[in-house]
């Protein structure tokens, strides 16, 4: 199948999980009055939208803001994924690799348990999250630059390691100090899509478009990355540079996306990993396809996430990595039967 055949089945997916994500709940919208309600807030369109006050609230100031929240936690958190096997040449690097999680997670515990109890959570956790989450990716690239002159990937990688394993501990000191902050630091740690209207989506879309477009600028550099350091800078390409912006990019995005959601594993993973079973391994077609079904991916997990035990939900991290460790499954088992031939 053509790159531009899958390109278009992949938007139509998201198309798809957009609309379920937004008709999908407890109050019942149908499709048309929703379409209606969507061409009444075009300014070109003289379209009266036919759904009541509180369906119109619901629609667009529940769902919606919450449906894009999730496409674009989903889109990040697959491109960087993908990038970050590109960069690293690693099929199981993931967002948090550098400890982004780690920080991140430190920092929204920071917040919870010394911050006055007075504050609101939810504007606090995000940029003390994202401050933690920048703080662990900077502390592991500057060690993994002095132990390898900032060029080899598995040292960073090992950085990444080292910085996440000690932030991780300064939290659970941190937690084991004040126990009774437990319940607020797991229900973010666990992942969640807040439904707090548009003001975290349009905080996160700044940081999700410029780190997907510099990631999509260097696609094809790291398809040349594929082949291996030497071999690409005997071609020309600056390893040590492209690693950097890829990284840079792909952790801003991240710990941004982190920051809004809390924790949601394994979407970089099983994402790029999917796609490069149907659609092949080049980064001209995964990286774009990686931000379409990531999105998708995420959306639809959500739905299930607010709807399987209605009226309670599920964190959208348990949903995540119920369908991420069957899918390791079946790749660990496909890549065995496929080196034993």
């Amino acid at each position: 199948m053509s790159a531009r055949l899958w390109l278009v089945g992949a938007v139509a997916l998201l198309a798809a999980s957009l609309v379920t994500g937004a008709l999908v709940g407890p109050a019942h919208i149908g499709l048309g009055p929703a379409l209606q309600s969507v061409a009444a807030k075009l300014p070109f369109l003289h379209v009266h939208s036919p759904l009541s006050g509180p369906d119109e609230s619901i629609l667009w100031d529940i769902r919606m803001p919450r449906v894009v929240l999730g496409a674009l936690v989903g889109a990040m958190l697959a491109v960087a994924g993908a990038s970050y096997q590109g960069v690293f040449r690693n099929p199981l690097a993931d967002p948090y690799l550098l400890g982004v999680a780690a920080g991140a997670g430190l920092g929204a515990t920071i917040a919870v348990v010394y911050l006055p109890s007075g504050l609101d959570y939810q504007s606090v956790l995000p940029p003390a999250a994202f401050a933690g989450g920048a703080v662990a990716v900077a502390a592991a690239y500057a060690i993994g630059r002095t132990a390898a002159g900032g060029s080899a990937g598995a040292t960073l990688v090992l950085a990444g390691v080292t910085v996440a394993s000690f932030f991780t501990a300064i939290q659970t000191f941190v937690q084991q100090q004040h126990s009774d902050t437990l319940q607020e630091v797991y229900s973010w740690i666990l992942g969640r899509l807040p439904s707090s209207g548009w003001r975290d989506v349009l905080i996160l879309l700044p940081y999700v478009a410029v780190a997907s477009i510099g990631i999509l600028l260097h696609r094809r550099l790291l398809d040349v990355l594929s082949v291996g350091d030497e071999e690409a800078a005997s071609l020309g390409v600056h390893v040590g540079r492209v690693r950097l912006v890829v990284v840079v990019c792909a952790t801003i995005g991240t710990a941004a996306a982190v920051a809004v959601s809390g924790l949601i594993g394994f979407v970089g993973i099983i994402v790029p990993h999917a796609i490069r079973l149907v659609a092949g391994p080049s980064y001209r077609l995964l990286l774009p396809l990686s931000i379409l079904v990531g999105a998708s991916f995420l959306v639809l997990t959500d739905v299930i996430a607010r709807t399987a035990l209605s009226p309670a939900e599920l964190p959208i991290g348990v949903v995540t990595a119920f369908f991420g460790a069957p899918f390791f499954a079946i790749v660990l088992r496909t890549s065995r039967r496929m080196a034993s031939t």
